[in-house]
């Protein structure tokens, strides 16, 4: 939806309202993020993903009936190594979006298109507990002789502002901003089981070169996420997963907005391996806004991944 009018408060505001959606590090759900992946080994990985669903803004700003649709794409690539006597793991992913919004604004349709390449992020990640820093026969002797163990590990997230942006256009795929993304998490095996719990804090730098040369304040946005998953026979996996997430509220020119976010996640993945080193998840995640704004989607995703020395 572009902006023909003059800059105001009211455009501010949906300006806001529609970065908050286009950031995709605050939806996502991610199943056996603390797995552990034997050393002297390179995963690469790819997927497609649809999204589609309903803004809502306040009634003041004007804007109604509007629909975000998009069709994204992400490489990725992991690495483990040891530090020190721990399991740690470095991964990079890159996404490429086509993304639309449509709707009414004022009472006039309006539409904008954006493609192009999204904010990539590159994460560290030790596990504190759990596998030692291992190859693959080690690893998998030390599973055997462990059926029910515990890993706890920590995280942090940089995501780089090196998308496509504009300080001319409302709606952008990057944010021009660093996220920093800090996490601690946990992840229970009993034979079959794993049971997973993270927690993280999102924190945003200043944007200083926002919409018509203004300057994008956001406060930090604080997330929960939860995994129930379970190993199958033939090498099949399921999971169940809930997450929650608030905060986020965003500060304009100075000018405060109270428009903090708070949004319940569900999602549901299936995964299978084959051809001894290949792997395909189908995932389905739902995201409903618990304020009066926000946004309220549905997203299908599929990945593949391949690990290979």
């Amino acid at each position: 939806m572009v902006n023909k009018k003059p800059l105001t408060l009211k455009r501010i505001l949906l300006c806001c309202v529609m970065l908050y959606l286009q950031q995709g590090y605050t939806q996502d759900v991610e199943p056996r993020r603390w797995s552990s992946i034997p050393l002297g080994v390179n995963v690469i990985a790819a997927g497609y993903a649809y999204t589609s669903g309903d803004v809502f803004f306040d009634p003041v700003l004007g804007a109604e009936d509007v629909i975000y649709t998009g069709n994204g794409f992400v490489a990725g690539y992991i690495r483990p190594f040891r530090l020190g006597n721990k399991l740690a793991r470095v991964d990079v992913l890159l996404p490429f979006s086509f993304s639309r919004w449509e709707g009414l604004l004022d009472g006039v349709a309006e539409s904008a298109n954006r493609t192009g390449f999204g904010d990539p992020r590159v994460r560290l990640s030790l596990n504190l507990t759990g596998p030692p820093p291992t190859g693959p026969k080690e690893l998998q002797e030390y599973l055997t002789a462990n059926p029910v163990y515990t890993t706890f590990g920590v995280s942090c997230s940089l995501t780089l502002p090196f998308g496509q942006y504009s300080n001319a256009f409302l709606l952008n795929l990057g944010s021009n901003r660093f996220v920093i993304r800090p996490q601690i998490g946990m992840v229970h095996y009993w034979g079959p089981w794993s049971y997973e719990l993270t927690s993280s804090v999102v924190f945003f730098t200043k944007n200083t070169d926002f919409f018509n040369g203004g300057e994008l304040k956001q406060k930090a946005l604080f997330a929960l996420q939860t995994h129930l998953i379970r190993q199958f026979k033939k090498r099949f996996w399921a999971s169940i997963s809930a997450g929650y997430n608030q905060g986020a509220s965003s500060i304009v020119n100075q000018q405060f907005n109270d428009d903090r976010r708070a949004n319940f996640l569900g999602a549901a993945s299936v995964g299978t391996s084959f051809a001894g080193k290949q792997g395909l998840k189908l995932a389905y995640v739902y995201s409903k806004t618990l304020k009066d704004v926000g946004a309220t989607t549905n997203t299908v995703l599929l990945s593949w991944s391949i690990v290979f020395k």
